[in-house]
């Protein structure tokens, strides 16, 4: 494990994928909102996509199908995804993070959560104790642009007022990788939805959360 030169002051957490095992139950909701409109999403569309706009998603995917898209047909089927996504969601928080989390806060660090996910559903998936222990949360619907574009991770360094080299990025897809680095943070990426080749783009990629910690703080390894 080689010596982080950077001493960080914050790092920013996506929610799918790395605090929540939530990213099956996407594409599950993804892929039955779409069908009766002739599209069949692959579980490769959903995770790939991951942290981009959903009008950006929905657009992209009518267009690959030749098929006309509108504002309208679009809220429509992602109300209609959000429907099914309470229906089979179930929670689960990946082993070890809340504990995590609060040694990280406990050791000075402040947190924050960058998700692609619209606030209420935020406030749905994660319990109150592990929301509590970030000190900022950016959701979807609080700007115009959404991952790969820098603004989510920038307006989450500028809530915490700390600069961007100074934050860290736990992430888990190309998307939420290409904006952190774009925010010019240093990016670790974990491989619990793609593979190590779809991540190539971070600065460390690992198997799971609690092998960060020897680059982060090796006080604050994973015990659950």
């Amino acid at each position: 494990m080689k010596k982080l030169k950077n001493k960080f002051s914050a790092i920013l957490f996506d929610m799918d994928g790395v605090i929540v095992d939530s990213m099956p139950y996407h594409y599950i909701a993804w892929y039955e909102a779409l069908l009766p409109y002739g599209i069949r999403a692959t579980v490769f569309d959903a995770y790939i996509r991951e942290g981009e706009k959903w009008q950006k998603t929905l657009k992209e995917l009518f267009a690959r199908e030749g098929l006309k898209f509108s504002a309208r047909i679009g809220k429509n089927i992602f109300n209609e995804r959000s429907k099914i996504f309470k229906k089979y969601f179930r929670r689960h928080i990946f082993f070890g993070v809340e504990g995590f989390l609060s040694c990280i806060k406990a050791r000075g660090y402040l947190l924050a959560l960058v998700s692609g996910t619209p606030e209420k559903e935020i406030n749905k998936i994660l319990p109150k104790n592990i929301r509590d222990k970030f000190n900022v949360i950016v959701a979807g619907d609080h700007l115009k642009v959404g991952k790969p574009h820098p603004a989510p991770y920038l307006k989450a360094s500028r809530a915490l007022k700390v600069i961007p080299k100074k934050c860290a990025v736990v992430e888990n897809a190309p998307n939420g990788i290409a904006s952190a680095k774009a925010a010019g943070m240093f990016c670790f990426a974990v491989t619990t939805s793609l593979p190590k080749e779809y991540l190539k783009s971070a600065d460390i990629i690992v198997d799971k959360l609690e092998e960060i910690t020897g680059y982060i703080d090796s006080a604050c390894g994973i015990k659950g």
